[in-house]
């Protein structure tokens, strides 16, 4: 076993995989991908139907557009940027030292993996595994292994498929590519050209003190490309989870169910990419770009991560049917946070609950109904003020009852919503009141408590409270709280203990 070996995975025509990857309805077409500024686009990459139809890279709009049946798509930087990060996210999964070797419209990285052979198996399986993951992911790449960096990085961005260089073996493994692979100037290649030098074979058997006498100390290092024996320093990155897909439309989309469409695939893709690492879905933000400019941004967050991808598309379906974005949308972005996955254990004699991903979507479906801040978890104000409450969303957390050991002598039950009294004062203090049907007499009178607020802002509130005892045409006498908003003079029957 070598000390020292080496996966280049390298995948082509980038631009145009990032583009396809989630477009499924695109991959029986011949594709091309233009760049620059109208009219004066040129294609930069483009797949293998659209080779065989005629397209090369290099050539206008104007020509690519009278080639038949051709599709065409503008570069979408954005889209690279998400699709970079899922050939890491692939890449990390068989070794922790990576580096990049991306060049031009390639997206290549070097993989260190020496001593992987333990738990993915010999070069061959380990490089098989590697490019299966890639393809499971929507992207073709060709995966080369071999004891050197130089000769794996060249191998990889010459040829399609697996390629396996035995340790030793380099020079001869190289010898049938171009001089090309080497990434000489144009000038230096017609020199190579010119004295019979086309392939790294020839170069390496050309005497190298000649080399070096024509050409300085870089053909030194040409030299040592080509029999395979140039060393490298490795320079690891350190790659980060970034749960984050971009979708650019050809053209701008207004129906809800050809978004999902791509936002289906979209989801597919962030949950396996969770998944690789035993996490789950905690939340998922999708902010679509608008036609006529700015951003409409929606965000779901189940009780509990999950990696269920009908539910999950069940949930957006829900929250954008409920929340349409105000134009047709140009582009979209799905991000989501990652979460661990967790069960929730029943106690043996507690009822049974409905499963999170039904609770969810009827959540989602209330809302829709009633409003998202009429729905969730009622959650106490950090005020004096009465009453005073927000509305979170509900949580899939332990529980303890407010009332747990304490023994409970008198509750209070609230009116809903407070009864408009009008009350009759003496001395400052209640003696009677009346709800419009009843009449109740005052006997005990306990009070005012005031309480004020938000003087600096449009919420202002100051009222007082009293608690009285009353009694209503000679009937047994009830205990009542009784408010006073004291800036508008209004009262109110706000709860009654029992």
């Amino acid at each position: 076993m070598s000390r020292e070996l080496y996966a280049c995975v390298h995948a082509a025509e980038f631009p145009a995989q990032a583009l396809l990857r989630l477009r499924p309805d695109l991959a029986t077409q011949p594709v091309a991908v233009l760049e620059g500024r109208a009219p004066l686009e040129m294609v930069c990459a483009l797949n293998g139907k659209a080779r065989r139809c005629g397209a090369v890279l290099g050539i206008t709009r104007l020509d690519a557009e009278s080639i038949e049946g051709l599709k065409l798509l503008q570069r979408s930087a954005e889209s690279e940027a998400a699709a970079r990060s899922v050939l890491l996210e692939c890449a990390a999964q068989f070794s922790p030292r990576i580096e990049e070797t991306s060049q031009g419209t390639a997206c290549a990285f070097m993989l260190d993996i020496a001593g992987m052979e333990r738990l993915f198996g010999p070069p061959e399986r380990l490089a098989k595994r590697l490019r299966s993951a890639l393809a499971a992911a929507g992207l073709r790449a060709s995966v080369a292994l071999g004891a050197n960096y130089h000769a794996a990085r060249m191998k990889a961005g010459a040829q399609r498929g697996i390629a396996v260089i035995a340790e030793g073996e380099e020079a001869s493994a190289l010898a049938s590519l171009p001089i090309a692979a080497l990434e000489l100037t144009e000038e230096q290649t017609e020199t190579f050209i010119l004295w019979g030098i086309g392939t790294l074979g020839e170069l390496a058997a050309a005497p190298e003190a000649e080399l070096v006498a024509r050409l300085g100390d870089e053909a030194r290092t040409w030299s040592a490309l080509a029999r395979g024996t140039a060393a490298h320093v490795f320079e690891p990155i350190e790659p980060s989870l970034s749960l984050e897909e971009f979708c650019e439309f050809e053209m701008p989309v207004e129906q809800a169910d050809a978004l999902l469409f791509i936002g289906a695939r979209m989801i597919d893709c962030l949950v396996t990419r969770a998944a690789t690492r035993a996490l789950a879905l905690a939340s998922l933000t999708a902010r679509m770009k608008l036609e006529q400019g700015g951003w409409h941004e929606r965000t779901i967050r189940p009780a509990l991560p999950s990696t269920d991808r009908k539910f999950l598309l069940k949930l957006l379906q829900l929250e954008i049917a409920a929340h349409p974005p105000p134009a047709a949308v140009a582009a979209l972005t799905l991000a989501a946070e990652a979460g661990l996955t967790r069960e929730v254990q029943l106690g043996l004699f507690a009822p049974q609950t409905p499963e999170p991903s039904r609770l969810d979507v009827t959540l989602a479906r209330l809302k829709a109904i009633v409003g998202d801040d009429r729905v969730g978890t009622p959650m106490l104000d950090d005020t004096h003020q009465a009453d005073s409450f927000r509305m979170d969303s509900l949580s899939a957390g332990d529980q303890t009852p407010l009332c747990e050991g304490r023994a409970v002598h008198m509750a209070l039950r609230r009116v809903r919503p407070p009864a408009q009294v009008s009350v009759v004062l003496r001395g400052m203090s209640p003696a009677a009141f009346r709800d419009g049907e009843h009449h109740f007499k005052v006997t005990a009178a306990y009070g005012p408590w005031r309480t004020s607020g938000c003087w600096w802002s449009a919420g202002v509130w100051d009222g007082e409270e009293w608690d009285v005892l009353a009694v209503e045409n000679g009937s047994a006498s009830l205990a009542y709280v009784l408010t006073c908003d004291r800036l508008r003079n209004a009262w109110r029957l706000e709860a009654i203990y029992d």
